[in-house]
């Protein structure tokens, strides 16, 4: 009589592994050690002589690599972490910009430590660097800045107006029953819902070769109301669509087998209140491509029209000859 197999365990829900991921771990402090020519104490030179290190596991993805919006936002969570003690907790500061580099892919079945270094804290913002490491280099690297609330000029651009959610169908929807990795992987594990206003971009450009691209989004599931989690879901998700333009424009859809795409580097600036669990309209358009990269410049609206939050990044955009 033999002992049955160890049964492998039951994947978690798309969301509740989003929040798992999302829920790092304090694993310590690390020392900056820095020496000049002399051999002297440096480390003061470059603003900080220590970081606080975080680790989160990575989620699994159908071609084995980290998806750059999980790195993004555990970056944020990081680095939020960290603004909490600001003033002794009295006044919160929330994220207002991020500015990342994607340095190398992640490797999906190793975890990741986010080392943070405390810049500065002001009278009412406070940055942060963060270096997201994987076998001992960085695969991406962030500078973050977070603002007291205040009060001042307001003023925002207004909504397009282009179909609502109601009645588009959602990715999960185009790919559910597809006997493929990568559509299982669509229909099934993501934690966002997508829902496109023009055409499908994994299966068709559409008719004309436009610069412009909208999405719907949303998590698939109420979220806790922790300000800081709703930023940082907020930038899982915009990582997903955002160079779309940039194909929609060459007539180009995911699924070419000739395309070579990679993110290089992603800029966000958080405007007012969000809630990731709500809809919110992801309106995009690329003003350039050029030497192999394309630019997209994204606005993400809530439902009502508010102005929440403005996206910029350029990826590797290469379509192979041969």
């Amino acid at each position: 009589m033999t002992a049955d197999a160890p049964s492998e365990p039951r994947p978690l829900p798309p969301l509740e592994d989003l929040l798992e991921v999302l829920t790092l771990r304090d694993v310590g402090t690390a020392q900056i050690a820095v020496t000049d020519v002399q051999g002297r104490d440096a480390a003061e030179s470059i603003g900080a002589s220590s970081a606080r290190v975080f680790e989160g596991r990575s989620q699994k993805m159908p071609h084995g690599r980290v998806f750059g919006g999980q790195v993004l936002a555990q970056c944020v969570m990081a680095a939020g972490i960290t603004v909490r003690d600001v003033n002794d907790g009295d006044g919160a500061r929330p994220i207002h910009s991020l500015h990342g580099y994607f340095m190398r892919p992640g490797d999906d079945t190793l975890p990741i430590r986010f080392a943070v270094e405390e810049m500065r804290d002001g009278n009412s913002f406070s940055t942060r660097r963060v270096h997201a490491v994987q076998k001992g280099a960085p695969i991406m690297s962030m500078t973050c800045s977070f603002q007291e609330r205040a009060g001042g000029l307001d003023h925002q651009d207004t909504m397009p107006a282009v179909a609502g959610p109601d009645g588009l169908a959602s990715l999960a929807d185009a790919f559910r029953g597809v006997d493929h990795p990568g559509a299982r992987h669509i229909a099934e594990s993501r934690p966002i819902e997508l829902r496109p206003v023009e055409s499908n971009m994994f299966l068709d450009a559409g008719p004309e070769q436009v610069a412009t691209n909208h999405v719907w989004m949303r998590a698939v599931e109420r979220l806790p109301d922790d300000p800081l989690l709703h930023a940082a879901v907020l930038a899982y998700s915009s990582d997903y669509s955002l160079l779309e333009p940039v194909l929609r424009r060459h007539g180009l859809v995911w699924t070419d087998r000739r395309l070579r795409v990679a993110s290089l580097d992603h800029s966000m600036w958080f405007h007012r209140d969000v809630r990731a669990d709500e809809w919110l309209l992801y309106a995009q358009q690329s003003p350039s491509a050029v030497s192999g990269r394309g630019l997209s410049i994204g606005e993400i609206y809530s439902q009502d029209g508010t102005l929440v939050a403005t996206t910029a990044q350029e990826g590797m955009v290469r379509v192979k000859q041969s």
